[in-house]
């Protein structure tokens, strides 16, 4: 960089900032929104070309800054995101310059008639939008052996610890690895089963997946209305508890977020130092812990072993009866053709593509550009009738809420009366996003390789306060993040 100022904070200062230590700098007047939007802009021009994390630039973010750095003199600061860029992943609606593709070139040329609620809620707290980031194309609900990070519009993202050696996970992966390699100060991602807690755990970071209902999914575009929602993936508890409150509220468009009782919720007041003291905890190993390789168990065992001194009350190898169920995708299979349908309807006419059928047809007329792995999870979806009464979807779904709840979490929090569980890496992932409930994916630490792993909280339906503390409580404990070693082009 030119400017002697901008280069010393780029150099000594931006890696591993905090969303508070940013605010700091910008009431003291040391910086403004705009000269960090600069700062940013720079690390990425710099590095993502090796991790191709980030689809697009905002290209009216220096202006919002520019004109939240006035606002901050004039009135003050809205929120603590007043002037702090987030990334946002590519299926969230944007109604700016930016385009919402869900990473796939069929929707290369879409610009959303209105902003997501998510969208919404940040421009409301005063966060500049930075940028789209890449994803796992379709959310991976597309081909049966898509790679984890895969676009056709965006290419490959790569995971910053191991670029082309370890997994990125999917498939918010671009928010998971622009986030780990400090391209904006958090990401939001979204999740259908695993999609937030997956790269969080791969990329060294804190992912909240939080109850269904506590966000609004207006404006996403969608997979399956019983489990979608989008999350905050940051680098401490703390900026993912910031991101998380900005992005809390209810949506008269969204039902199920009359259900959150949290309609103004400040989570950081449950950044508690001592926020393991008491809590009733259950891990969960037996089923889970065998999946991993043998490097990664060893680094989940030694995670584990700091709740012993936590002041938590622990019950190690706990059984949950549907640890070894086999679950379909038949909810899945059956849900995305009329959600995604009904999102192609709200499309500007200009975009051609307004149905699932459509997009089969588009993807097979341009075969060399979309169709790297096929399309077998699309055409699963487009032979379903669409009218969600089919014997096999209503069966998979009561199927799947009895297993994941009476054989799965609740079981397990009633039996052994826990507040909550933790899972190796995110191996419980898929029993939580079946009931809609939260989970917390935490840092546990590395293999002897450098590749990152983790372990992951979770609760009964809108238990985040407590997970909040719990984690807060095993990052001040721990401490395990470190920030990847990134290599110039």
């Amino acid at each position: 960089m030119e400017n002697p100022k901008l280069k010393q904070l780029s150099e000594e200062w931006l890696e591993e900032a905090t969303i508070n230590e940013m605010q700091e700098k910008l009431e003291r007047g040391e910086l403004t929104s705009k000269e960090l939007v600069l700062l940013y802009l720079h690390r990425i021009s710099v590095y993502d070309q090796k991790i191709n994390s980030i689809l697009e630039i905002n290209p009216d973010a220096l202006h919002i800054a520019e004109a939240l750095d006035q606002e901050r003199k004039l009135s003050g600061p809205r929120s603590r995101l007043h002037g702090i860029p987030i990334l946002i992943k590519d299926n969230i609606d944007t109604h700016d310059k930016m385009h919402t593709s869900a990473g796939s070139l069929a929707l290369k040329d879409s610009i959303a008639l209105k902003d997501a609620n998510v969208t919404e809620q940040l421009r409301k707290a005063g966060a500049v939008i930075l940028g789209k980031t890449n994803m796992t194309e379709w959310a991976n609900f597309m081909a049966e052996n898509m790679k984890n990070g895969y676009s056709s519009r965006g290419g490959q993202v790569l995971n910053p610890y191991g670029p082309g050696k370890f997994d990125v996970g999917g498939s918010s992966s671009g928010s998971g690895a622009a986030v780990a390699a400090n391209f904006a100060a958090a990401a939001v991602g979204t999740e259908t089963s695993g999609s937030i807690l997956n790269p969080s755990c791969k990329n060294s970071l804190v992912g909240i997946k939080p109850t269904v209902g506590l966000i609004s999914r207006r404006g996403i575009i969608p997979i399956s209305h019983t489990q979608d929602t989008a999350g905050p993936m940051a680098r401490t508890v703390e900026d993912a508890a910031i991101l998380l409150s900005a992005l809390c509220g209810r949506d008269e468009q969204d039902p199920i977020t009359k259900t959150n009782p949290f309609e103004e919720k400040d989570f950081t007041k449950h950044l508690l130092k001592n926020g393991l003291s008491g809590k009733r905890i259950g891990i969960a190993c037996n089923g889970f812990l065998e999946k991993l390789p043998e490097d990664k168990q060893q680094v989940v065992r030694n995670a584990f072993n700091v709740f012993a001194a936590s002041g938590a009350v622990v019950m190690e190898n706990i059984e949950i009866p549907c640890a070894n169920v086999e679950w379909d995708m038949n909810v899945l299979t059956h849900e995305f053709k009329p959600d995604l349908n009904a999102y192609f309807a709200r499309l500007h006419p200009s975009i051609p593509i307004r149905t699932l059928k459509g997009l089969i047809e588009f993807n097979k007329q341009h075969e060399k550009a979309m169709l790297k792995y096929g399309q077998a999870v699309l055409a699963a979806s487009e032979a379903t009738s669409g009218s969600l009464k089919e014997a096999e979807y209503i069966h998979s779904l009561e199927y799947n809420l009895y297993h994941a709840s009476q054989r799965g979490i609740d079981y397990a929090l009633e039996t052994y009366h826990l507040d909550m569980l933790i899972f190796p890496h995110e191996q419980g992932s898929i029993i939580s996003a079946m009931l809609g409930y939260p989970s917390i994916a935490m840092p546990a630490g590395y293999t002897s390789s450098g590749e990152p792993v983790g372990i992951t909280f979770a609760g009964a339906a809108y238990s985040e306060p407590a997970l909040i503390e719990a984690a807060y409580a095993y990052e001040r404990l721990t401490k395990y993040r470190k920030a990847p070693v990134l290599e110039k082009e």
